[in-house]
Formats: structure tokens, sequence, C-alpha cells
């Protein structure tokens, strides 16, 4: 495989950063690939796949309606579109013309990411509400109006205390009968949160299938079965399979995709997550073995109130000579680049184990070696 990256003249990435799109998202396991492998021998018809894999999903996941999308994104822009149109067909197709529909996504703005740029795709207009520091039930309140289509959260919520807790916007959302859309991108350990937001009355759910084993560019829509269904209308599976002209058609997904969320979210709702751990822990004491004690470098298991599955760098520039962004780039730097994860509030770097290729370890142990020695 070395060949290819010389042919190309790109560098190869020993990825310890995570499943991070930029980087490929995330290496399918050998049974997911073999069943990739064993769809080619026929073509299919993709409606009948797409509808029997999402209904196997919805039976997994113990949900009501289930969509196989190109990704997280896709999800949550046929998540906005179902709930702008219903399924008026008129509509689907004006889409994204949002003329005479409620088209504004209410979103709390300590919970705005880049990502939720998608839910606009299809014409949506995200009306942020609060400040920097907290969001308000009367601020909630306030924006709910006749143009109101949905309200957007982004799980787990707890990252910012200034935001309201989804339970709270659910109950708000619902008495006003607005639907509720979660980002739960990667969101999917514990298992049980593959369902659990829908199980707590939120409507549409979206969800990064690379997250849990599947192709980078896969991902899943659960929730309602009204919504799934209509979301489905705006999928490239709609346009395809019915006389629907809706938006969706660019972001098809293929029949090996398809399989591969279905093969991979069944390996991940079945494996020994004790056993995944303990194979992380048994890399991150190996990579702590292979490193002398450096100078204003500490060591510590990541993250610090979870199961470890990652070897966290905290380091004191002015003891060390570098910092750790310092560290961060000479890694990236080198051939193949080595990418990890930034804490820039911890002045830490973590080494993690999930999406690293076996063997990795002692490769960045020798390039540490080489940057802090």
């Amino acid at each position: 495989m070395d060949n290819i990256f010389d042919e190309l003249g790109v560098r190869p990435v020993l990825n310890a950063q995570g499943n991070r799109t930029l980087l490929g998202g995330g290496t399918p396991s050998d049974t997911v690939k073999t069943l990739m492998d064993s769809i080619e021998d026929y073509y299919v018809n993709m409606g009948d796949l797409m509808d029997s894999v999402g209904s196997r999903i919805s039976e997994m996941l113990g949900v009501e309606g289930a969509l196989v999308t190109s990704g997280c994104a896709a999800a949550l822009a046929y998540a906005a579109a179902a709930c702008m149109t219903g399924d008026d067909v008129d509509r689907i197709e004006q889409i994204p013309d949002t003329t005479g529909m409620p088209n504004e996504i209410i979103i709390q703005r300590q919970l705005r990411i880049k990502y939720d740029r998608t839910m606009s795709i299809p014409g949506g207009k995200l009306i942020e509400i609060g400040d920097e520091d907290q969001t308000t039930v009367e601020q909630l309140e306030e924006a709910i109006g006749p143009n109101t289509a949905a309200i957007h959260y982004l799980a787990p919520g707890d990252r910012n205390p200034g935001a309201l807790p989804l339970e709270q916007v659910i109950d708000i959302g619902h008495s006003h009968d607005i639907p509720i859309i979660v980002d739960a991108a990667g969101e999917v350990y514990p298992t049980d949160k593959l369902s659990s937001y829908v199980k707590s009355g939120a409507d549409l759910v979206a969800y990064g299938a690379k997250y849990f084993g599947a192709v980078n560019s896969s991902g899943i829509l659960t929730g309602r079965k009204d919504l799934v269904s209509v979301a489905r209308s705006h999928s490239f599976i709609g346009f395809e399979d019915s006389p629907v002209r809706s938006f969706g058609r660019p972001m098809k997904v293929d029949r090996q995709e398809v399989v591969a969320v279905y093969g991979a979210l069944r390996e991940w709702l079945t494996m020994n997550h004790e056993d995944r751990f303990a194979s992380y822990e048994v890399r991150i004491d190996t990579m702590r073995n292979e490193l002398p004690q450096f100078e204003g470098v500490t060591f510590s298991d990541y993250p610090p109130d979870a199961p470890a599955e990652a070897l966290m760098l905290t380091i004191d520039p002015e003891k060390a000579g570098k910092s750790a962004q310092d560290v961060i780039d000479e890694l990236k730097d080198g051939n193949p680049s080595i990418w990890v994860r930034e804490l820039p509030e911890e002045k830490s770097l973590a080494i993690r184990m999930l999406t690293l290729k076996q063997g990795g370890e002692h490769v960045i142990a020798q390039r540490l070696r080489e940057i802090l020695g």
C-alpha cells in the first residue's frame, strides 16, 4: 500500500486522533469488509435494500424508523427538510425554496457547531437563542412561533452547563407541537445512546456510522416513523424510486455502504466492549513503558473519567522546552504523518487507540523520543 501513496504523492497518516472525516473516518472490520464484498456479486433494487436495512436497524435499536444516509450531516439535512415540508409532495419538490412553509430551526448558542450549517441546505433558517453563558426557558418559549419547523439539540448537551437540558427542550417543543432534531453524531457508546434519545422523546436523531465501524461516508437517521418516511422521500432513494423531484439526489450511498452500516451496527451492538477497552489499555501501557520520563511531561490515561482509550501527555513548555502544540506539529510534519487529539485547554495531547493501526504505538513512541528527547 505504500506504493499508492508514492504514486499519488501524498503522505500516509497514522491516525491517533479518532474517527475524523478529514482523515477518512475509520476502518471497517474484516467482517464488515467481507459483507461489503459479498454484495458485489449482484446488483440490487436500492429501494428494497434501503427499506430492508432501515427496518433491521429499527428492530436492533428498538425505534420506530431508521434511514441510512451519506453521513450524519446528510441525516441532519433530511431531518430539517422533513420537519419543514411534512409529507406534502409539492413542498418536498419546492425545497430549498421554503416560501409558505415553516422554515425556522431554533438552536441554543451554547450548542452551536459548524455542522449545524447542514440544516440550512434544504432552506432551513437557524434561529440562535441564548448568549455565551446560558439559554433560558423564556428565550426558547419566545423564539417559538408560526414559522418554527423544529428545535435543534446537540447531544449530549451537558458539554455546556448553560444549555437547557434535552428533556426540558423536548417538553417545551412538544407542548407547541414542534419536533426535536438531535445531532448525536458520535454518541454511540455506551450502546444504549443509539436509542436513548429517541426513547426520551426526541423526534429525529442523526448519527455518523463511522463511529460504530461503518465507512466514512455513511450515517443513520432514526426516530418517528412518519418523519423518517418523509426524510426518505427527500433522500436520493426517494428521488430514484418515485416521481418526486427531491433535493437529496446528490447525497447517495452505494449498496456496499448500506450493508456496511447494517453489518457494523450489528457487530457494534454485540461485541464485548470491555474486551475492546482492555485491548486499548494494553497498548497504552506498552507506549508508556517505551517512553522515558521527559522533563516537564506527565503521562496519564485519557479520558480521566471513563474507560481509558488514549495516553495523554501534559506538557509544561518551560520545563520541556516545547509546548503541546509544538509536539503536535512535529508529529504531523513527519512521514508517516501522525495526527493526535489536541487538548489545548489542558496543554495536552492524547494518543487515541481507537483508530490507530496495530503497531502504530511503537512508531509514535519512537517519534516522541526523537521530538522530546
